[in-house]
């Protein structure tokens, strides 16, 4: 897991928060979640609500420049964010399992895909978990994907 963790007030924290995040998103982590709130209860997805407040809360905790392209385009990274979303959460007893469920795999097809261009290892390990999920989650996560890229808005570069 990202060992990364940034204070509340840190530079990295405040602008991954409110402004920067990568080439993939168009808004801060702040409005992003919101974008991504208000498609799923758009669509009439009401039990991705709190998933979708929450999927992103550990996100500029890990914010991180990872190499020359992230210093090159002001830009951040943000490996395990959703470990890290969900460590903040996993004992608040007002949140269901399935919404910690969520928060916790949000980014696993992703992830999956990425690693098996990148790092077979973690791809194996990322695997194992998918394929560990029943079904209906797995499509649940399909789902939450399709709100997760409509709260990116268009690309910054």
């Amino acid at each position: 897991m990202n060992r990364v963790n940034n204070k509340i007030f840190s530079y990295a924290f405040l602008d991954s928060l409110f402004f920067t995040q990568n080439l993939w998103h168009q808004h801060g982590v702040f409005v992003h979640t919101l974008r991504v709130t208000y498609y799923a209860l758009k669509a009439g997805e009401f039990r991705f609500f709190a998933a979708g407040l929450l999927h992103d809360i550990g996100k500029p905790f890990t914010a991180f420049k990872k190499d020359a392209e992230d210093y090159e385009f002001d830009e951040w990274s943000f490996t395990d964010h959703e470990e890290r979303s969900y460590q903040i959460i996993k004992n608040w007893p007002f949140i269901s399992e399935y919404t910690k469920k969520i928060v916790r795999y949000h980014y696993l097809i992703r992830d999956i895909k990425k690693s098996k261009k990148e790092d077979l290892p973690r791809f194996e390990q990322k695997s194992k978990i998918w394929e560990s999920l029943d079904a209906d989650l797995q499509e649940d996560l399909r789902r939450f994907l399709l709100y997760d890229d409509r709260g990116k808005g268009k690309k910054r570069r």
